[in-house]
């Protein structure tokens, strides 16, 4: 892995050392680039441990009002109307044995959101080795399964971002790009901040976030005072 430059360590030095407010730290963010190009900021999320015990995986959406900032590549695996929907709002591939096929064989993903209808997961659930541990299996409870092929479509492209618990209780959500104005990425984050605790799981009692933090791709991580602690 590469070591980080002098920029990173310069905003290092200056970088907040206890969590302040979510509107403190989006300006720090963003006065303080990690490279060059436009980066996406992300929020993460250490939940407790008591999450990666059982059958307590925290999962789920998040809309973002002001949309992600990235193209997003969406496939369908859809036949008939359902498949003429998905190209009309814009999908980049639509298929179905073609593209179960090339998933399957070439282990091809080249998209960031996979869509089936219901009747079609009888098939794509062969590409479940290639696409599960990618995060790319459609699911119901991520509304990708789905037979209104084309409002899954619009939403995949307009901001919806998925969002799951890693095996070691942390949570990654895209927010944003650091080009965002101010005010744009802060009510982003508030809406991701609402959809991760919401996906509390019932049984989990205490402190549901033990630690929040954002950053830009290649900058500094900021703590953030988490405001989202069990009720």
């Amino acid at each position: 892995m590469s070591a980080h430059g002098k920029k990173y360590f310069n905003s290092l030095k200056n970088a907040p050392k206890k969590a302040v407010s979510l509107e403190e730290a989006v300006k720090f963010v963003k006065a303080n680039a990690g490279a060059k190009f436009d980066e996406t900021v992300d929020v993460y999320f250490h939940l407790g441990s008591e999450l990666t015990k059982g059958d307590t995986a925290v999962r789920g959406i998040v809309k973002l009002p002001n949309g992600s900032g990235k193209t997003v590549k969406v496939a369908v695996f859809a036949g008939g109307d359902a498949a003429e929907a998905a190209k009309a709002a814009g999908a980049d591939y639509v298929g179905m044995a073609d593209l179960i096929e090339k998933v399957t064989k070439e282990g091809w993903c080249d998209f960031d959101v996979a869509i089936a209808t219901v009747e079609a997961m009888k098939e794509v659930r062969k590409c479940a080795r290639v696409l599960g541990p990618r995060g790319l299996m459609p699911n119901p409870k991520t509304g990708t399964v789905t037979d209104d092929t084309a409002t899954a479509v619009k939403e995949a492209k307009g901001g919806k971002v998925d969002f799951r618990m890693d095996k070691t209780g942390n949570v990654s959500v895209i927010a944003g790009k650091r080009s965002f104005d101010e005010a744009a990425l802060v009510q982003n984050i508030k809406a991701v901040v609402a959809a991760v605790n919401a996906a509390k799981p019932a049984t989990v009692k205490g402190v549901f976030v033990k630690s929040m933090s954002i950053s830009s791709t290649m900058g500094v991580s900021v703590p953030v005072i988490s405001t989202i602690d069990a009720e």
